[in-house]
């Protein structure tokens, strides 16, 4: 007998109960603040950027942006920062791993003998490769010219009038939906996405919209766009983090893991929450409310940086 189609057995992870992960969790947040005598303010300081990063990442509006608000008012930045931000993007993305580990466990373990799972890890890899190209060649470009206020702001607000046309074009019937399912993408689709998913190089872009309104604009269903930039997620985040954390290697040090621990568990556990909700959100919504949330995000973003109420450059 064959093995189930991927979404098959996506059900029964929900019957499981995680919270014994959270427990765990917690009872090493008190290892960490009791043991390694952690200042408890830079404590708080990272948990609520971690919660910041597991609300935002897997949404399309950004968690850049959200972080560099939140580190302003926080008075939490710096070049440590900068790392601690991408960093502890590994804490929400095991919370999509933890979320889809049963079918995860069915790709690998069909990987050397089911062609359905080895298409579907060949189109992750295809789709990883264009961010993973142009941001090796021009991250510091990026980072120099774009990071500030003004591209920030426009690729947000851009950004939420491309969802809204998006979303219009779907209501009318003018795209039309080919791909049900992430099983159904071939490696064309898969290309496709990966071309959308590298204009988050650009900072306020999002890494989770591009790929999911990228993805519904070259014909998959809001369900299949999801589900695979959530699976997009796991290189592109693993990838961004380890460059990162080489790249700044000399910044770090053994008494910055209890800091970049606890803002990573508090983004697993966000993440976990706002992945299963996001699932819920999609089965009866579409992304409107997040393209006008952009849109007055990117001009609060302009007004702030006009008025300096927030230190969005450094």
């Amino acid at each position: 007998m064959g093995r189930a189609p991927m979404g098959a057995r996506q059900g029964s992870i929900h019957h499981r109960n995680p919270y014994g992960v959270f427990t765990g969790g917690f009872f090493y947040i008190h290892f960490l603040l009791t043991y390694h005598c952690m200042d408890p303010i830079l404590a708080l300081k990272a948990i609520i950027m971690g919660i910041v990063e597991g609300l935002t990442e897997f949404l399309p509006i950004s968690s850049t942006g959200h972080l560099i608000l939140a580190g302003s008012l926080l008075d939490f930045v710096g070049p440590k920062v900068k790392v601690f931000e991408i960093a502890i993007q590994t804490g929400a993305l095991l919370a999509v791993i933890w979320e889809y580990r049963a079918r995860i466990a069915d790709i690998s373990g069909g990987l050397f003998r089911e062609r359905r799972s080895q298409r579907f890890v060949l189109n992750i890899i295809v789709a990883f490769i264009p961010a993973a190209a142009l941001g090796l060649m021009f991250a510091s470009v990026i980072n120099e010219k774009l990071f500030t206020p003004v591209p920030v702001a426009i690729a947000f607000i851009v950004g939420g009038f491309l969802i809204l046309w998006i979303e219009r074009a779907n209501r009318l019937g003018l795209h039309k939906v080919r791909v049900e399912s992430v099983d159904d993408m071939s490696i064309v689709d898969a290309l496709k996405v990966g071309c959308a998913q590298a204009f988050a190089l650009i900072p306020g872009t999002s890494r989770s919209g591009a790929s999911i309104i990228g993805g519904m604009y070259f014909g998959l269903s809001r369900k299949a766009a999801t589900e695979f930039s959530f699976f997009l997620a796991i290189p592109t985040l693993f990838g961004a983090t380890i460059y990162s954390v080489y790249k700044a290697r000399d910044l770090l040090s053994m008494s910055d893991v209890p800091m970049f621990a606890l803002g990573g568990f508090a983004a697993f556990v966000s993440g976990f929450f706002c992945v299963r909700w996001l699932l819920r959100y999609i089965s009866t919504h579409d992304f409107t409310f997040f393209a006008y949330y952009r849109i007055v995000f990117g001009l609060f973003v302009l007004l702030s940086a006009h008025y300096d109420w927030v230190v969005w450059s450094e």
